[in-house]
């Protein structure tokens, strides 16, 4: 049983966690401690309720999550947070948060994965935010229609929902620009624009992105949030697994975004 302060500076080291700038409710890294070894690895997309449970019911005493436990900021531990805690504490079940280190990771980042389960090979970078880059981008010869129903088939099978801005009947998909989770806004649009983007995929985003879309000879597949989630603890979770010979579960929690 390897102790929880290897995997946690390993993962720390993999993901560049001190470097890689964030929003400050995210709090990437270990957000809550166990009793110091790990026994099995649970993975999920978000720090709730639901997945705290579905880890103890794996028997599993480390919890990798995407969304960590303080999205809300500095809050009383009192109601659904203090449930949280208790069962953490009482199952002795550590968690570790990667938000945007796992988004962009390289190797095991929703967006690279994101890019080879829909068929696409990325080139360069996209989705500027801060010193880092989120997404990836790159070129195709598909037909729009045809990523559209990749994108279904793969919300489908990860827990989600996918569907598309409008496309007109023949339409072809030369370069494409990705951002997972909440990926479309006015940055993303406006850089899509600026490089050429033809086709934006992403998780998910406001209303008038898919109004404003058409205007800017722009399609939006938007694959749902929680879906193209779901990669990136997957294949760490894995690592981990093959790296430190501990078993793992994924705990699926889908959120219907």
């Amino acid at each position: 049983m390897p102790p929880t302060t290897d995997i946690i500076a390993y993962l720390d080291r993999l993901l560049g966690i001190p470097a890689t700038p964030d929003a400050p409710t995210a709090m990437n890294g270990l957000q809550v401690a166990n009793r110091g070894e790990v026994t099995r690895i649970a993975a999920a997309v978000d720090a709730s309720q639901r997945t705290i449970d579905g880890a103890v019911a794996e028997g599993a005493n480390f919890l990798l999550v995407h969304h960590g436990l303080f999205w809300k900021g500095v809050l009383p531990i009192a109601g659904a947070q203090y449930r949280r805690l208790r069962s953490l504490f009482d199952h002795d079940v550590a968690v570790y948060s990667a938000h945007l280190p796992l988004d962009l990771h390289p190797e095991f980042g929703n967006n690279v994965l994101l890019a080879k389960a829909l068929g696409l090979v990325p080139s360069g970078e996209f989705a500027q935010f801060h010193s880092i880059a989120i997404g990836v981008r790159g070129s195709a010869d598909v037909a729009t229609a045809d990523l559209v129903a990749r994108a279904a088939r793969f919300a489908q099978q990860h827990g989600g929902d996918a569907h598309g801005t409008e496309c007109a009947p023949g339409r072809r998909t030369r370069t494409w620009a990705m951002c997972s989770g909440a990926g479309a806004s006015a940055e993303t649009l406006d850089e899509a624009a600026a490089l050429g983007v033809d086709t934006l995929i992403v998780g998910e985003g406001p209303h008038w992105t898919a109004v404003d879309a058409p205007e800017r000879g722009l399609v939006i597949i938007y694959a749902g949030h929680y879906a193209t989630e779901t990669l990136g603890v997957r294949a760490l979770a894995q690592d981990l697994s093959d790296r430190f010979a501990v078993p793992w579960a994924f705990v699926p929690a889908p959120t219907g975004r």
